[in-house]
């Protein structure tokens, strides 16, 4: 008895934690650092490629929530990211290189993990993983190598994949940053000990100018045969610009909940650094995600005060990410309806973020003991013991992702649209209702954990 994982991104490394927790061998393969992804620099477990936070802890956030649940199910991404945490308000912001040595020096503590450097290239089939009494979790990613991607279409029927495009913010070198024209603060002054962001305050003059640079900038073609598709969340700037001189001013450059000491009022536009590590030697550009090639982003970024003298650990680039229509292709236990003894976890699946990714690898863990294990229960009885109820927050993610929208089936992170509706009071507005919904959430989570005796 023994389960393969495929792939050691964050969905993978949690797979495989809730696997061998349970006292079961797991067997990892990762083609790095052997094959690198157009994205990934090393073969660290769980390396993060793009931001360095895992969005917010606020206990009345949807972010918050779903970690909150995952952390009662022992999620290992959680509790290394809370080990690696970096200052960053209420979001859990992780200095990457101990989140990723927590992750491994978990899984190697076990005695049950074993890595195997290798990319693989088939995947068994049902009868052929029935008489070894094995389970596969596919974790791949959105960056899957072509030859594995091919055969995990065949596994969904030969649908057509879908697929997004996504971009990464840049990192910059903190001795490179003239902290003189920035000042530490929080929106609405939410830190801890006065701040935990580097604001760049702009002007109006200054910000049009560097909408005119950004505008003109030369940026990184992409295919003329592909429909190019951004999510929404991770939009490049140049995409926001594309809808108006002002988007970035409501977006990332938002000056709302920041006064300028030196001035007593808020900023016409505002850049947001955010650190990268305790040390503060690096600054990630917050929700500034660009595909401006490499030399334009350097002289661009230039105009921001601050930044005249900037120099970048990594530069702003744009990739491609593929997802499938899993609600056609998926049984609600997250395995395959064509082979039920192969799973799908992470990003693949068609959610978005570092957590969502890890959450669906937890469940994919889960339900992958279970189908070794629990051979005299039912289906349902299995599924039942390891998805939480769909009125969770982790448990409205799974249920996106096997059952999907009314619509078209597009990448979805952690929010408030997935839960149950709330009644609207008298006297009660839009934060009530969210602060109503992640009670209900965190109520029906417990009551599940408590009548099933779940750990």
């Amino acid at each position: 008895m023994k389960v393969h994982v495929i792939g050691g991104g964050l969905a993978g490394s949690e797979a495989c934690w809730q696997v061998v927790r349970r006292g079961i061998p797991v067997i990892l393969h990762e083609m790095r650092p052997k094959k690198l992804t157009p994205a990934h620099e090393t073969g660290n477990l769980a390396e993060l490629v793009c931001s360095n936070s895992l969005k917010s802890m606020a206990d009345d956030s949807a972010p918050g929530e779903l970690k909150r649940e995952m952390l009662s199910l022992d999620s290992l991404v959680v509790k290394a990211a809370l080990e690696a945490k970096v200052p960053a308000g209420q979001a859990l912001a992780v200095n990457r290189e101990i989140f990723s040595e927590a992750i491994s020096r978990e899984l190697n503590k076990s005695g049950l993990f074993t890595r195997v450097d290798e990319e693989v290239i088939a995947i068994p089939t049902e009868a052929e993983l029935q008489a070894r009494d094995e389970i596969w979790i596919i974790a791949t990613g959105p960056l899957t190598a072509e030859s594995l991607a091919a055969g995990i279409q065949e596994l969904a029927g030969g649908s057509k994949r879908l697929y997004f495009y996504d971009a990464i913010a840049p990192v910059i070198d903190a001795d490179s940053i003239n902290m003189e024209k920035g000042f530490i603060a929080d929106r609405w002054q939410k830190g801890e000990d006065g701040g935990d962001y580097l604001n760049l305050p702009l002007n109006e003059a200054e910000y049009y100018a560097f909408i005119d640079a950004v505008n003109t900038a030369e940026k990184m073609p992409l295919h003329d045969f592909e429909d190019v598709k951004y999510f929404e969340g991770c939009l490049p700037i140049e995409v926001m610009i594309e809808r108006g001189r002002e988007t970035l001013r409501f977006g990332p450059m938002k000056p709302v909940g920041l006064t300028d000491p030196r001035t007593g009022r808020w900023p016409y536009a505002n850049l947001q650094l955010r650190m990268e590590n305790k040390e503060a030697s690096m600054f990630s550009m917050v929700g500034f995600q660009t595909k401006m090639k490499w030399p334009e982003q350097a002289r661009v970024f230039k105009l921001i005060p601050g930044l005249e003298t900037a120099e970048y650990h990594r530069f702003g680039s744009v990739h491609r990410n593929t997802y499938i229509k899993s609600p056609d292709t998926l049984n609600a236990d997250l395995s395959f309806k064509s082979n039920p003894r192969v799973f799908l976890a992470g990003q693949i699946t068609g959610v978005e973020g570092y957590t969502e990714s890890a959450a669906i690898g937890l469940i994919a863990g889960r339900n992958a003991v279970a189908a070794l294990q629990e051979k005299r229960q039912t289906f349902d009885e299995r599924i039942g013991l390891s998805n939480p109820p769909p009125d969770t927050m982790l448990g409205a993610l799974v249920n996106y992702v096997t059952v999907g929208p009314l619509g078209e089936y597009s990448p979805m992170n952690a929010n408030f649209g997935l839960l149950p509706t709330v009644a609207k009071v008298r006297g009660k507005g839009k934060k009530d209702r969210q602060a109503e919904k992640v009670s209900k959430a965190w109520q029906s989570f417990s009551a599940w954990l408590s009548a099933n005796n779940i750990s």
